[in-house]
């Protein structure tokens, strides 16, 4: 491809020294699981954030897990989550015994709403998980005060602001009760493999998410959960910690790109996203949508600039989702779901490169 989706291979180039040596360290000290590694990364975590705690885990999809668990999430209990977003939001919420319980998004921002979680409300909600897709950012101020506690889907979202409801702005993954983060690599703070994080300022969460992660156990010998093993490997904490202080600059980048896209000739061809309420997406994707976003896609193709859909068939419509399908309707998510199409971006993307894919889309639209 001439334009690939995203290139998370390029910003790091200039970090290999670095990134070697962190790597040598480990390999010298013999610590590989947890360890003075993974302490420093969720130390320097949190400072960036601005939370009190980091708990470093395995990948994201566990982080949401133990997460819940943590807040008190268990059997008989329901969780909201929207059903566009990826499968792993909802996966996550049938291993602490409670059941998804699927809403509708806004069409713009593509996150959850209040007005969404609202209808999706029982007297068995426990807990809502919010999206903040594509690095949008979900009113999560809005939501919490519906008096229900709100974790954060913050996978590809490292780097957004959001306000909390003080009118103060912080940082995505800690506006709600906890946040979960994944350093896939293709994230805006990707890894060299799996790994993920919880975030919280509430000391008891963290305590027990800590316990959680480690099988249930404080010491080796007594179990006092049945908990996951779930540690971040210390070889990615150390590169995490490398690559931790040019997210800003990152960030910044795909901000300057969704700017350029939208000056630019898709603003008459396509749908484009809404910045969430009181926010600063991360952008760690530039979805757009058209009724033959397929057709688009495969023009693309043609001419060399790879376009893709995520979620054509939304979570709710999996055939493992059968058991918890939706009670309240979900127009906007089946649309979303038919029409979404992804453009390249990434924190390395040129702006000659947005100016051929913006001509390319409003050409083929």
């Amino acid at each position: 491809m001439s334009i690939p989706a995203f290139d998370p291979r390029t910003p790091v180039l200039p970090l290999r020294a670095e990134i070697d040596e962190a790597v040598g360290r480990v390999l010298d000290s013999g610590a590989f699981i947890l360890g003075p590694e993974v302490s420093a990364f969720e130390e320097a975590f949190a400072r960036w954030l601005g939370a009190k705690h980091v708990v470093g885990v395995a990948n994201g999809t566990e982080a949401i897990t133990i997460a819940l668990r943590a807040l008190g999430v268990g059997p008989g209990d329901e969780v909201i989550v929207p059903s566009f977003t990826f499968y792993a939001s909802a996966e996550a919420i049938p291993p602490t015994g409670a059941s998804p319980v699927f809403c509708d998004v806004d069409p713009l921002t593509r996150c959850v709403t209040a007005d969404t979680v609202r209808a999706a409300i029982t007297p068995r909600t426990k807990a809502v998980l919010v999206v903040h897709l594509f690095g949008n950012v979900a009113p999560v101020a809005e939501i919490a005060a519906l008096g229900v506690p709100v974790v954060e889907d913050t996978a590809q979202a490292t780097g957004a602001d959001g306000t909390r409801a003080d009118g103060t702005v912080a940082k995505a993954g800690t506006l709600g009760a906890a946040g979960t983060f994944s350093f896939y690599p293709s994230k805006n703070l990707g890894g060299f493999g799996d790994g993920g994080a919880i975030v919280t300022d509430d000391d008891a969460v963290a305590e027990q998410a800590r316990l959680l992660r480690l099988h249930g156990s404080r010491a080796k010998d007594t179990y006092l959960e049945v908990g996951y093993n779930s540690r971040l490997d210390a070889i990615q904490a150390a590169i995490l910690g490398v690559l931790l202080p040019h997210v800003p600059a990152w960030v910044e980048h795909r901000r300057a790109a969704a700017a350029r896209y939208r000056a630019s000739a898709l603003a008459d061809a396509v749908g484009l996203p809404a910045d969430g309420p009181s926010s600063s997406p991360a952008w760690n994707l530039w979805v757009v949508t058209h009724p033959e976003a397929d057709r688009i896609a495969a023009g693309l193709q043609e001419r060399g600039i790879e376009a893709r859909a995520y979620y054509r068939q939304p979570i709710h419509l999996q055939p493992a989702m059968e058991p918890w399908a939706p009670f309240v309707p979900l127009p906007h998510t089946t649309q979303l779901a038919a029409e979404h199409l992804a453009l390249p971006i990434s924190a390395a993307i040129t702006d000659d490169q947005i100016d051929e894919v913006a001509a390319a889309v409003a050409e083929l639209a």
